[in-house]
């Protein structure tokens, strides 16, 4: 290890178990992709980060490049001898506002082109804002678009592997203008399906079909029309509220909740009490 990479704190090698990919042909590409680390020493909760270095050099002389990406899956202890995630990745591309170039993403290309067996040097993993609560009372309500529901996925999947059932309501809801919808099919373990029999769970989908729609459309489509349940379970003491996505989305849902409420003042005190109880949290990408 050199002494540049030892500046970026502990890392630690992970290997390429699985990457597919998880969106039509027709739209942006999305993927799906399971890193194996080998070691007991490596654990993870739900909810939390990793970073993907990605060696140079870069632009700008950079020796190293490093993104941190929302863990997509939950814990799973059934193996002794390594862990094994799951990471949702865009390809991304980044447009230069005054030559119109475009140019790719450098960890979004890595991870998208990295064939199964490859070995990547990883970081963290990284605390988050989103944590699941100890309480099983609690009622979950998690609002995100785009790859920005990765972090629910865990969260889902943890909640249910719970020996005893959970209390409370799970509610997620979420758009699918990238077909992100795709992202619990073709995994009979991991299927979002084997949760729609849980009395607690709902999931509800917003799929938008216009070109130029945004992801603030697709939340917008996504709770609009179950605004008032949203709110309504705002009212409870047990309730957490978890919104992730790009920018914009909490200024819509400020609208949505503002709306609801009959006051943009009721909406405002609601959510300072959440926050001050620790129960709002945001992971929100700029």
């Amino acid at each position: 290890m050199t002494d540049a990479m030892r500046q970026l704190g502990p890392v630690r090698e992970a290997v390429v178990a699985r990457n597919v990919r998880v969106t039509p042909t027709d739209r942006d590409e999305v993927r799906r992709i399971r890193l194996r680390v080998v070691g007991p020493a490596f654990r993870f909760s739900a909810g939390q980060t990793i970073g993907v270095v990605v060696t140079g050099p870069h632009a700008f002389g950079n020796r190293y490049h490093v993104r941190r990406y929302s863990i997509a899956s939950g814990p799973d202890s059934s193996a002794a001898d390594a862990v094994e995630f799951d990471l949702l990745v865009r390809r991304c591309f980044h447009v230069d506002e005054s030559s119109g170039e475009r140019y790719p993403g450098i960890a979004s290309h890595f991870l998208c082109d990295a064939p199964v067996g490859r070995r990547i040097v990883i970081t963290g993993p990284f605390d988050s804002p989103f944590q699941v609560p100890a309480d099983d009372r609690s009622n979950l309500v998690m609002i995100g678009t785009g790859t920005g529901i990765a972090p629910f996925r865990g969260f889902i999947q943890e909640v249910y592997r719970r020996k005893l059932p959970w209390r409370g309501h799970v509610r997620l809801y979420y758009g699918a203008r990238y077909g992100l919808d795709l992202l619990y099919e073709n995994d009979e373990r991991d299927d979002l399906a084997n949760y729609c029999d849980r009395e607690s769970f709902k999931a509800f989908r917003a799929v938008i079909s216009k070109p130029l729609a945004s992801e603030a459309d697709e939340l917008e489509a996504a709770v609009h029309l179950h605004a008032r349940e949203v709110w309504d379970l705002m009212q409870e003491a047990g309730t957490y509220v978890y919104l992730a996505g790009l920018g914009r989305i909490a200024g819509v849902f400020d609208a949505i909740m503002s709306e609801t409420a009959a006051s943009a003042t009721a909406w405002r005190e609601t959510r300072a009490w959440m926050q001050t109880e620790g129960r709002w949290s945001e992971l929100i990408y700029r």
